[in-house]
C-alpha cells in the first residue's frame, strides 16, 4: 500500500537528528578499508561526529567502549579486519551501542558471504547495508553481479522492497539495498528514495561513505531515520554537486560532493526529496 510520501517524510525530524549530532559530536568507530577511509573520516566529520578509524585487533575493544556508534564494512578485506570486526560486535552489543554493517563484496567472495552470514548469527546490527546483489544474496536468492556492483536494472521491482522488509523483519532491523533507487525498510515501512546522481557510483568509496553517514546519525537517531537521513543527503548532495560541475570531471564532482555534504540545507532535502513511501505485506 502506497502512503503520502511527503507525509511520511515529514515524521523523520532531519532537521533535529542534524543539530543533534553538531551539538554532540559522538565518536564514531569505523572499521573501513584503506581504499575510501580517507573520505569516511571527511564525512563523519561533516556531520558534527568525530572518526576514530582503528582496526587493530589488540585495541579495537577498547576503541569501541568508548565510541557512540560503530560502522565495519567488508571491503578490502584482511584477517586483521575480519578479527576486529567482530571484537568491535561484541563489545558494541555488550555496551549496547548502535552498529551498520556494509556487506561489500558478498557476491564474490565465499569467504565475505560466509563471514556476513555468521555475522548477522551472531550479532544484531541496527542497520545492514549492500547493494541489491548483495541483499539477495544473503537471503539465498540468485543475483546479478559484476565484481562488487550489482547489475542495476533488475533491481527496481515491488519483489526487491518486500526482500529488503522480509530480511528487515526477520533480523529486526533496518535494511538499505543501495543502488539507482535506495530501498530501506524497517520491516514494516519501505521507502525508496531515487534521488542521486549517475557519477556517484564512478567515485570510489561513495558506498562507504554512506555507510559512515548513517552511522553518524545513529547515535541521536532511531535507525531508519539514521538510514533515511543518510540517503537523502547522498542522493541530494550527488545532484547538487553534479549540477555545479557539469562541464567538469570527476575530480571536480568528488570535492563538489563534499562541498554539498558539508553545506546543505535540510529545508533543500525536503524540497528536493524524490521518495516513494509504502507499507510491507504481512511477513
Amino acid at each position: 500500500m502506497q502512503t503520502n510520501s511527503s507525509l511520511e517524510l515529514s515524521k523523520i525530524n532531519i532537521d533535529a537528528i542534524r543539530s543533534e549530532v553538531a551539538g554532540k559530536a559522538p565518536l564514531i568507530h569505523c572499521i573501513t578499508n584503506p581504499i575510501s577511509i580517507n573520505d569516511c573520516a571527511n564525512v563523519v566529520l561533516l556531520t558534527g561526529a568525530k572518526p576514530i578509524m582503528a582496526e587493530h585487533p589488540d585495541e579495537v575493544a577498547e576503541i569501541t567502549q568508548i565510541a557512540d556508534a560503530l560502522a565495519v564494512n567488508l571491503g578490502n578485506i584482511t584477517d586483521a579486519r575480519l578479527k576486529s570486526i567482530r571484537i568491535s560486535a561484541a563489545k558494541a552489543a555488550d555496551i549496547n551501542i548502535p552498529s551498520i554493517i556494509d556487506m561489500v563484496g558478498i557476491t564474490c567472495s565465499s569467504l565475505r558471504l560466509k563471514y556476513a552470514r555468521d555475522y548477522l548469527d551472531d550479532f544484531a546490527p541496527s542497520i545492514i547495508k549492500g547493494n541489491m546483489a548483495e541483499i539477495k544474496a544473503l537471503c539465498n536468492k540468485e543475483f546479478s553481479s559484476i565484481g562488487i556492483d550489482a547489475v542495476e536494472d533488475e533491481y527496481t521491482g515491488q519483489s526487491e522492497c518486500e526482500l529488503v522488509a522480509s530480511l528487515a523483519a526477520s533480523k529486526k532491523c533496518v535494511v538499505m539495498a543501495t543502488g539507482r533507487t535506495d530501498i530501506i525498510s524497517d520491516g514494516s515501512h519501505i521507502f525508496m528514495i531515487k534521488n542521486g546522481s549517475p557519477k556517484l557510483p564512478l567515485i570510489t568509496g561513495t558506498g562507504c561513505m554512506l555507510n559512515v553517514l548513517a552511522a553518524s546519525f545513529l547515535p541521536v537517531a532511531a535507525p531508519f531515520d539514521a538510514a533515511v537521513t543518510a540517503s537523502l543527503m547522498l542522493g541530494i548532495c550527488g545532484e547538487i554537486a553534479d549540477n555545479n560541475t557539469c562541464n567538469k570531471g570527476l575530480g571536480s564532482f568528488h570535492i563538489a560532493l563534499l562541498d554539498a555534504l558539508s553545506t546543505v540545507e535540510t529545508s533543500e532535502l525536503f524540497s528536493r526529496a524524490d521518495v516513494i513511501c509504502s507499507t510491507a505485506r504481512s511477513m
